[in-house]
This record gives structure tokens, C-alpha cells and sequence, in this order.
């Protein structure tokens, strides 16, 4: 089957679904500007020891090491726009052919696109948590000192405050997971997008939507553990790829 036939498979699936969620990971947001965790070569692990950075007890010890990582790929985030591949996402959705997407990425570039229904799994970073007292509070106010190298703190007990993404070591969000559970237990088409499918729990989210008789279709540039199992896998950029799929759906 060619590149061409596997797009026109897979729009018609999606015409045929009765209600088909996306799942996307890192590889969706790449071509907006925003490395990935895990490519050979590039991948953000390869460059340092996440357990030593990004989990929860490195935080708490080291808060100046996590945020002198995390300046470089704020500054990416911050300035990333949408993609062709979030856009055709939004638009699916408008088209009442997509029901939600489930994400992996703490970017906020779905929302941005236009997507409503977004299940945020690592998190976001548009809040942050004081570690102390358990406030919530706006990041907004805190980029200008996090961008100049301060570590934020509370401003009602001055603990020290954790942007409200998932670090190694914590629990994902219960309440979006199981949302993220419930979508995929209903759905009849889960279209993974960008996603190695490698990091659990969000790696097992497939299995549940095969397990309740969804079709499984993947558009990720690289072999995932669960390509032999899916109706459809498409080996392209999904920049490329979902555009190309939208198009056919919504023509």
C-alpha cells in the first residue's frame, strides 16, 4: 500500500467512525520548533540524566538545576506557533469527526490550534504549585523572573513553586486520566499521532481502545511496539500526514 492509499484508508475510516479521538505525543509538536524526549540523536535525555533533572526529587533539591534546563525549552515553547498537523486536529474536531485529543506534551499548542476537548496528561505549564502551602497561582507573572534566572517562590509563604507538569516520580493527573480512559473505552478509532508510545501510562492508553474493539491507526516517523497490532500506520512527518487525512475527511 502506498503513502497515498494509507491516507485515503485512513480517511475513511474516519468518516466511518462513530466517535474517534486522537492521542498524540512529542512528534506532533516538533515541527513547531519544540524538541522531542526521546529521538535517537536529538532527543532531550540524551543530553543529560532525567532522574538527575526532571523528576520530583531533583526538584525539591536541586530547583536551581531543573530551571536552568527547563529556561531553554521554555524559551521554545513560549515562542512555538501551531502546526499543520494541530490545525487538521481542530479542524476534525470542528467537523464533529473528532471527539477529543489526549496529549502527552505540556505545550498548549492543541488549544492554540483550536482544539476544545484536550486532555492535558503530563500537565501544562500555565500554573504553578507552591510546594509549602499548596497554592495555585497564574505562571504568567512568574515567566519575566524564571526567563531572567530567578527562582519562582511563593509570594504568601515563599515556598518554592513547581509548574504544574508531571516530573518522574509523580502520579499523572488522576482526574484527566481516567477522562483520558473513558475516551478511549468509547471510542471506535484511536488515531495516535507523533507518539513513540513508550512512556506509561499514556503508552497503555491504545490497549485499553483495542480492548473495546476501536480500529488503531499510528502516524509516527518511527516503529512504535504497537504497529503490528493497528489497522492503519502511516510513516510519515505528522505535519504532513494529518493535513493530507483532514483534507480528504472534510472534502
Amino acid at each position: 500500500m502506498t503513502g497515498k492509499e494509507r491516507i485515503s484508508e485512513v480517511a475513511a475510516l474516519l468518516k466511518e467512525a462513530r466517535y474517534a479521538v486522537a492521542l498524540t505525543g512529542a512528534g506532533i509538536s516538533t515541527p513547531s520548533g519544540i524538541p522531542d524526549f526521546r529521538s535517537p540523536g536529538t532527543g532531550l535525555w540524551e543530553q543529560v540524566q532525567p532522574m538527575l533533572v526532571a523528576s520530583i526529587w531533583a526538584f525539591r533539591l536541586r530547583p536551581r538545576t531543573f530551571y536552568d534546563w527547563m529556561r531553554p525549552l521554555a524559551h521554545k515553547i513560549l515562542e512555538a506557533k501551531p502546526n499543520p498537523a494541530h490545525f487538521a486536529l481542530a479542524e476534525l474536531e470542528r467537523a464533529g469527526r473528532l471527539k477529543a485529543v489526549i496529549t502527552q506534551n505540556i505545550d498548549g499548542l492543541h488549544q492554540a490550534a483550536g482544539s476544545q476537548r484536550v486532555f492535558e496528561l503530563h500537565g501544562h505549564t500555565r500554573t504553578a504549585t507552591c510546594l509549602e502551602c499548596g497554592r495555585t497561582v497564574d505562571s504568567g507573572p512568574l515567566i519575566e523572573e524564571f526567563l531572567a534566572g530567578e527562582v519562582p517562590r511563593c509570594k504568601s509563604c515563599g515556598g518554592l513553586l513547581k509548574p504544574d507538569v508531571v516530573l518522574f516520580g509523580e502520579l499523572l493527573p488522576a482526574d484527566v486520566f481516567f477522562a483520558a480512559q473513558m475516551e478511549c473505552e468509547q471510542c471506535d478509532l484511536l488515531l495516535v499521532a507523533g507518539s513513540s508510545l513508550e512512556v506509561a501510562p499514556a503508552s497503555e492508553l491504545p490497549l485499553v481502545a483495542l480492548e473495546a474493539g476501536a480500529e488503531l491507526v499510528i502516524v509516527n516517523l518511527q516503529p512504535t511496539s504497537l504497529d503490528s497490532r493497528a489497522s492503519v500506520v502511516i510513516r510519515q512527518d505528522v505535519a504532513t500526514a494529518l493535513p493530507a487525512i483532514a483534507e480528504k475527511v472534510l472534502t
